[in-house]
């Protein structure tokens, strides 16, 4: 085996975002990511603080969503749920680019709308993965997200919400590779199930995935690595990831 579990377990975003999960579900789903050690939890913006409480003293980090699913929020209210979000402890947040306007080529009040959040996370010390829901844009909108996200230094560019009409492809995984430096890592979410696609990704240089499959794929990994089972619930509904 050319991985460790822990270089697995830390490509994983623990996905808490369906909205018939109960409050049950989501404490359940931070046990797991932290029985599992994973990389961070992303859940639903109103338990963020509650998530962050569970996560305190551990290495998963507490993430949540900034206009979530369709990027259509105006700015300032972008803004806002930034600051709310680091005010309840978020360490990582996954900000959706307006579809709308990538569309319509409006590519001033792309990188603004971007900027009010990423300029915020980064003056807490904090970072910002941005969503571009792939699957309704052509290649020179994903392209010039790349651009825009390299000029404002985004931590990470992300090919879907996950409840897209399609998630991450090869092809658009590497076409995010491509263009954007090794500053910026890439994130691969939707459809992405089991550890054989991890690996796949994981090969072209993808360092986080968006998963809600998180308990079946590292049961799996370290069963391949000859390690104990960690016995742990799954949690609630599955999301579009």
């Amino acid at each position: 085996m050319d991985f460790t579990y822990e270089q697995i377990a830390k490509m994983i975003d623990h996905s808490l975002l369906v909205p018939n999960m109960t409050q049950a579900d989501l404490e359940a789903g931070c046990e797991l990511a932290l029985a599992y050690d994973v990389a961070s939890v992303c859940i639903m913006p109103y338990y963020l603080r509650r998530c962050a409480e569970i996560l305190s003293g551990s290495q998963v980090k507490a993430s949540t969503t900034i206009g979530f699913p369709h990027g259509a929020h105006t700015p300032a209210i972008k803004r806002a749920e930034a600051e709310q979000a680091l005010a309840d402890g978020c360490q990582e947040l996954d900000v959706v680019a307006n579809i709308s306007q990538v569309l319509s080529n409006n590519w001033g009040f792309v990188q603004d709308d971007l900027a009010a959040v990423i300029e915020v996370a980064h003056a807490a010390g904090q970072k910002v993965k941005v969503i571009f829901e792939n699957c309704y844009l052509e290649e020179e909108h994903k392209i010039r997200l790349c651009q825009i996200c390299t000029e404002l230094q985004a931590d990470w560019v992300k090919t879907s919400t996950g409840y897209g009409s399609s998630g991450a492809t090869i092809p658009d995984l590497q076409l995010m590779r491509q263009h954007t430096p090794e500053t910026v890592q890439v994130k691969a979410a939707g459809g992405i199930r089991d550890l054989d696609t991890i690996l796949e990704v994981r090969a072209l240089g993808v360092s986080r995935v968006g998963a809600s499959k998180t308990k079946p794929m590292l049961d799996d990994c370290r069963q391949r690595l000859g390690l104990d089972p960690i016995a742990v619930a799954d949690s609630g509904p599955s999301s579009g990831y």
